[in-house]
Order: structure tokens, then sequence, then C-alpha cells
């Protein structure tokens, strides 16, 4: 029944393509399918059975608790003009080099990520304060979307990401069942600490890249990218750029070093990292009742679609196992030629499509939980294939036409710029972004060294 399994998938692309909620989408198509299925004699009904077990699960995991705390820490963070801060304090302090403005704003958009993690969020705070920036002080449209959406993209990879926490906990799972299947029953495991350790390098390699990109194109186009021209009231003291970028560094170190180090879990450093958040706010003076309101309110908000989703993702998993999908799926990986090379190249490519039209949090629980123990199985790291699947849907936030970093980009930018002006701005960053993709399949070095170093593992 692998065929019904495949129009299952078809079917939910579909229906989230006609604009209906994810979370709904997921679990209700699963249940119509399941439902069709009993009453034809297709699907064995007592595997529904296990869904409140599944749930219990879903609310009983740990690891999970982290995401609302990381969100409650990001949101508290932009109501707090962090990025405004930081902005102005390195914008001044690189002020005198030739493309410092773009610079600048991709090092907040890095310590903004660090600090957020949510993708969406870091593209709308990037472009509603350095966007304009950028324009006022003369650099081209393109150079200033395409700064503004990779760094905002930059969330997905660097730690602390809620996006690694919730692949960490996805790739133990898949881990484990791949062990299972081949008959091993004493499972190692991996965890959101192995995934934070094997982001830091390809995080920041691709930050140094576009460095690189940027100084490259001061040099050769410096129309595109004057001098950002200070004013006589925007000189900033030493004093001061300390205090735009002491907070968010020591309480990014606080958490991602707890994590590493052993330390703490990544809940409770999420809990650590909430509480630093507020901490900062306040001594800031911009934290109030009101505000704590709708920090509150949005963490709440953003919680709850994911655990829904997760939630709807669980009953779509369950339902197509049950017609046969993840042994249609390891059949097709095993027969593709170039075998386990073969295998991660068409996955990837999958990814990357599906990342035009499902957000990564469908897709870390929907996708990576059929195909992940497939890859696993053949052979392929665990860290590894976490960090390139959140490479590949980095990627695929930012390329044209479909690239969601773009739509929010495109919702925030004045109407001065034009679609075409993003499209031709993402384009260099996403040319970047598949060069790093290809040093990571090259050099895996650059993703387990680390961990190994770390954990012994």
């Amino acid at each position: 029944m692998e065929w019904v399994a495949a129009l299952l998938f078809l079917a939910v692309i579909v229906i989230l393509l006609a604009g209906f909620p994810v979370a709904f989408t997921l679990g209700g198509t699963a249940l119509l399918f399941a439902g069709a299925g009993v009453l034809g004699g297709s699907f064995n009904e007592a595997l529904l059975s296990s869904l409140p077990n599944r749930l219990f699960g879903i609310m009983n995991n740990e690891t999970l608790v982290a995401v609302p705390l990381f969100v409650f820490m990001g949101v508290t963070l932009e109501r707090a003009r962090i990025a405004e801060e930081l902005l102005e304090a390195l914008a001044a302090l690189f002020g005198s080099l030739r493309g410092g403005l773009g610079i600048s704003v991709m090092l907040v958009g890095m310590l903004l990520a660090a600090s957020t993690g949510i993708v969406g969020a870091t593209v709308v705070t990037m472009g509603l304060l350095s966007l304009p920036t950028m324009l006022k002080h003369g650099y081209s449209p393109e150079i200033s979307a395409g700064t503004v959406c990779a760094s905002g993209t930059l969330g997905q990879i660097i730690p602390p990401s809620i996006v690694l926490v919730m692949l960490g906990d996805v790739m133990t799972s898949a881990y484990q069942q791949a062990q299972l299947d081949m008959g091993i029953f004493a499972p190692k495991t991996v965890s959101v600490g192995d995934l934070f350790a094997g982001a830091l390098i390809p995080g920041l390699l691709l930050v140094f890249l576009y460095v690189l990109y940027l100084l490259g194109v001061a040099l050769l186009k410096p129309d595109a990218m004057p001098v950002y021209d200070r004013g006589p009231n925007e000189r900033i003291s030493l004093a001061q750029v300390l205090r735009a970028l002491l907070p968010p560094l020591l309480l990014i170190f606080a958490v991602l070093g707890s994590i590493i180090r052993g330390v703490a879990t990544p809940t409770e450093a999420a809990g650590v990292g909430g509480m630093g958040a507020l901490l900062i706010a306040l001594a800031k003076r911009e934290l109030n009742l009101d505000r704590l309101r709708e920090i509150m309110a949005s963490t709440m908000r953003i919680s709850s679609m994911v655990f829904l989703i997760l939630i709807g993702a669980s009953i779509f998993s369950l339902v197509f196992r049950g017609y046969g999908g993840d042994d249609g799926i390891r059949a097709i990986l095993e027969s593709l030629p170039g075998g386990v090379v073969g295998a991660v190249v068409v996955v990837m490519l999958v990814m990357f499509l599906l990342g035009f039209v499902l957000d990564f949090i469908e897709i870390t629980f929907v996708v990576v939980p059929i195909v992940g123990p497939v890859l696993l199985a053949m052979g392929v790291d665990p860290i590894w294939l976490g960090i390139m699947i959140a490479v590949n849907l980095q990627t695929s936030f930012l390329t044209p036409p479909f690239g969601f970093a773009l739509f929010y980009l495109r919702g925030v930018a004045p109407a001065s710029i034009t679609t075409a002006q993003i499209y031709r701005g993402a384009i260099p960053f996403v040319a970047i972004q598949l060069l790093a993709l290809l040093l990571l399949a090259a050099f895996p070095q650059l993703v387990t060294w680390l961990p190994g170093v770390i954990y012994g593992s």
C-alpha cells in the first residue's frame, strides 16, 4: 500500500499550498486517509491506539520544553532594542571602512540570530532597522536587501537555535530507530549539544564567507557600498560599544557554553537564557508591564504553533508508516545509483524543494523522521546529516522566487525596493550557501571535529 502513503504525502502538499493551517492539515488529512483505510480494510485501526501515548510523549519530552523558553528569550531581546543598539555601535565602529555598514549589519544579524534563533523575527527586525539605514547611506537596494535576508537566515544554523533544538530531538529518535533496525539494542545517542557544537564552525564559516563577499563588492563596486559618513553626533565611545555588545555576548556564551560543556541541559540553559534576557531588558529600562504581556502573548502564540504542528506531524508519520511509506522510502533510497552519496544528494534536493512550500518545523517533524533512519542506517553520521539539513534548508529559505526570508523582507521593505531587486540581491548569497554546502560535503570534519574534541565522540 505504499502508493497510498505517496498519495497521502501529495495530498498534504496540495492542501498546504491551498492555504490551510499546517497543523490541522497534517493531522486531519492523515486521519481521513486512516479512516478510509479502516473502512476499506487496508489500514490496521489498532495503530491509532498508540496516538495517546505519542501525544503524551510530546508533552513529556524534556528537551522540547526548551522551545518556549528559547522563544521567550528571543522575543524579550527583540523587544529590548538589542538589535538597534548593536547596529548603532557597530556601524560607528566600522564606519571608516568601505562597506563597514554592510559588515555591521551582517555581524548584528549573526548576534541576533544567536540570541533569538527565530528566522522570521530576525529578518523582520533587521529589515525594519537596517534596511532604511543602508539605503539612506547610499547602499544599492540589491546589496542592502541581500545582506538583510542572508543575515536573517543565520538564525537557522548559529546556536543556540530553536531550529537545532527541534532537529536535535528528531535526530535522536531517528538515530535510535536506525540502530534498532540494524539489530543494535544498546543504541548510541546524539544530543542537542552535539548539534550545537557541530553547527559552530559551519555557522562561523558562513559569516566569514558573507563578509568576504561584502568586502569584495566594496572593493570592486565602491558606488554600491559607500563609506558610512558619520555625523558629529554619531561619535561613539568604547564604553558605549561595550554596553551594546557585552550583554548579548555574555548571554550567548552563558547559554551555549553551559550546553556544550555539559553543565546544563538545553532546557536548563534555555531557562537561564530567558531570565538573562529579562535582566538585560530591565537593565536597559525597556521592560514594563504592558511590554511583558506582549512578550508572553507572543511566546505563547509561537510555542503553540510549534507544538500543534508537532502533534499533527506525529499523527501524519503514524499513518504514513501504517501504509508502509517508510518501507517504500527505504526501498527507493537503497536502489538509487551512487549508494549512500546518491541517497544523500536526492534527499537534500527534495528537502531543498520542499523548503519552498514548507517551513523548517514541518520539514523537521514530517520529512526527517521518514528519511533520517534510512540514511543513518546506511552509515551517515547523524551530526553531519543534521547540520547538512539545516544549511540546506537555510539555502532554500533564501532562494528566489519562493524563499521564506524573501517573503518576510518583502513584507517590511519600503515600496521603493522592488521584488526583483530583493531577488537579485539574494542570488550571490545563495551561491555562497551552495559553496558552504559543498565544503561541508567534501570536508565532514568541519562539522564532526568540534563535537569529537568536546565530547570525545
